[in-house]
């Protein structure tokens, strides 16, 4: 290697002797690494015949460094900080009355919901009883609101569509209002 000056404050046996033990140190350093790859190498070859994945090593890495996140002092007085806030927040006036509140419209929104769930339950059993053939022969049936309501509108919607035959000359109504006129013949068909 190419000689450089000698450092200042040191004599040349000094820097023999640190050259020396550099070479040494770096040949100790070389055999570390072989001796550490033949122990990874080691390694690998028993987690493989004991069946442990990569996966695995990994799961244990992040279950060790969580432990220690949680060991931390940062993760510790952060936890005392949070739970002293919590129970500041948690005492609290406003807190405790929107607690109540809360719960008060959890249990009247439950309370609706199962009688409307009892209530649709109940009618789907009734209906469920007869058959849509025989409810709708029933006397009871034919009078009631809903049904009439129905019916209504079905002659509604039939009146519109056919018309009375009273307004009209040849019995069929025109929606375009021309039912005076006589049909045109000029259909392609």
């Amino acid at each position: 290697s190419a000689r450089t000056a000698v450092p200042e404050g040191l004599t040349l046996a000094e820097e023999e002797e640190l050259r020396s033990e550099l070479a040494k140190v770096e040949e100790e350093i070389g055999t570390l690494r072989q001796v550490l790859a033949a122990k990874e190498r080691h390694c690998a070859e028993l987690k493989r015949k004991l069946g442990l994945t990569p996966l695995d090593g990994l799961k244990q890495n992040l279950s060790k460094s969580w432990h220690d996140v949680q060991v931390s002092n940062a993760y510790v007085k952060t936890s005392e900080k949070l739970g002293e806030w919590n129970d500041k927040v948690t005492q609290s006036d406003f807190y405790k009355k929107t607690q109540e509140t809360l719960s008060q419209a959890g249990q009247k929104t439950s309370a609706a919901l199962s009688n409307v769930g009892s209530v649709i339950s109940r009618k789907l059993g009734d209906m469920s009883s007869y058959s849509i053939r025989h409810s709708i022969s029933m006397p009871a049936m034919r009078n009631s609101a809903t049904f009439k309501s129905f019916e209504d509108r079905v002659g509604t919607i039939k009146s519109r569509v056919v018309g009375s035959r009273e307004n009209s000359t040849d019995g069929l109504h025109s929606p375009s209002g021309a039912g005076d006129k006589p049909p045109q013949d000029n259909a392609p068909f």
